[in-house]
């Protein structure tokens, strides 16, 4: 970093059910000690997953005054009422994917929030930086960061509990409750999953956090050849990628993934989804699923790739049912499909996912947000100078 003086500033999270932090303290601390030029303030919160004198003891200054900092960081919605004019702004603004509804009437909340959101980021010229958008130029444009492993992870977790709640078993505690991956891992590691067969997408951190969680159940990878030609009498999964349940027809993209489905008893979405890909089945399909009664969406995209996926869920209440006829949702139980569609799901386990994001934060983005950028970040930029970058111009017809 250059020796300019500059101050970071982290936001208390505004959502009441988040307690992320993009830093913890002994990384706050670490950041102090390696560059004397450089200044921290933290908001003080009773939320966060760690405490504010944690901070203080690290160097922090504690304040809600953040206006003396050049780079302010948070992790999910901000409150809109304390963005600050002409600062730069970095967190996850999930303002990427509404394309989908411009030139909509919109009655979703969400979605309502993002557009007052990007019309006062144009209005104060503020410069956001959205995490998801900070990419590799080349292949597949690999993001930098995020929490994808430990979503993965937990909504394995919760889809692996919901199952045993659905069959009268005992189920586990959850992992909110637990803190502690380590005891996780040991609790789900006695369990008997017997025959049960699932069906993994993505290729992700949050895929390869969900195979993380299934090994440690026991439960047997196969190719997705044996998972459809082959019978088991143990718990197996198959993990296929958005390549691979893609194919043409009729000039256009469709996905193949209802053609693994006919014979899953749980299916746990992973893959990254755009508006612009192929829905991956219908629900004039669902009656042909069988066996299917469990999906655990960590996508968690609402009328997105899963049509079961009618709502988000909260980590106080993770789970519903969808009648196949209506797809209206259902008390939980044995009818219809249950649901796990938790859209938050790294804050069950806020400090380890919060140390892991802030690894990636400090050797990802700082040094390029600070000294010299190789390109990841001007690509990331959606609006500054009071106007949305070219790649994101679409966004002046989402607010207007």
């Amino acid at each position: 970093m250059k020796k300019k003086e500059i101050t970071l500033g982290v936001l208390k999270e505004a959502r009441i059910d988040e307690n992320r932090t993009p830093f913890s303290p002994s990384q706050i601390s670490n950041l102090l000690n390696k560059f004397s030029n450089l200044k921290i303030i933290v908001q003080p919160s009773k939320r966060r997953c760690f405490k504010n004198e944690d901070y203080l003891k690290a160097g922090a200054q504690i304040t809600d005054d953040l206006s003396s900092a050049n780079i302010i960081f948070g992790v999910k919605e901000v409150d809109i009422s304390t963005l600050i004019k002409n600062k730069i702004y970095l967190f996850f603004s999930h303002t990427s994917k509404v394309r989908q509804y411009i030139g909509q009437a919109i009655e979703d909340k969400a979605v309502i929030y993002k557009k007052e959101l990007l019309r006062e980021v144009i209005k104060k010229n503020i410069t956001l930086i959205d995490y998801e958008n900070v990419r590799e130029v080349s292949g597949e444009g690999f993001r930098y960061l995020g929490f994808g492993r430990f979503a993965g992870i937990i909504g394995t977790y919760n889809t692996l509990n919901l199952y045993l709640k659905l069959y009268n078993k005992q189920p586990l505690a959850r992992a909110f409750e637990i803190n502690d991956y380590e005891q996780i891992k040991k609790l789900i590691s006695k369990q008997n999953f017997y025959k049960i067969k699932i069906l993994l997408t993505g290729s992700g951190r949050a895929s390869k956090g969900a195979i993380e969680m299934l090994e440690h159940a026991n439960i047997r990878q196969v190719s997705i050849n044996d998972y459809l030609s082959k019978k088991y009498n143990e718990a197996i999964f198959s993990n296929i990628s958005a390549k691979e349940h893609m194919e043409k027809k009729d000039g256009k993209n469709i996905s193949k993934v209802k053609n693994y489905l006919f014979n899953t008893d749980i299916f746990i979405a992973c893959h990254y989804w755009d508006p612009k890909f192929p829905k991956l089945f219908f629900p004039n399909h669902i009656h042909e699923f069988k066996n299917l009664k469990i999906i655990g969406d960590i996508t968690c995209d609402i009328n997105g790739s899963i049509p079961t996926t009618i709502r988000s869920t909260s980590i106080a209440n993770p789970y519903y049912s969808v009648d196949i006829n209506t797809m209206k949702e259902i008390d939980l139980g044995n009818k219809g499909i249950a649901i796990m569609a938790v859209d938050n799901l790294p804050s069950e386990l806020p400090q380890d996912a919060s140390e892991e994001f802030g690894n990636s934060v400090i050797s990802e983005i700082l040094p390029y947000l600070i000294d010299k950028d190789d390109g990841r970040i001007n690509r990331a930029i959606t609006a500054s100078n009071g106007k949305f970058f070219e790649n994101f111009a679409y966004l002046n017809d989402f607010i207007n």
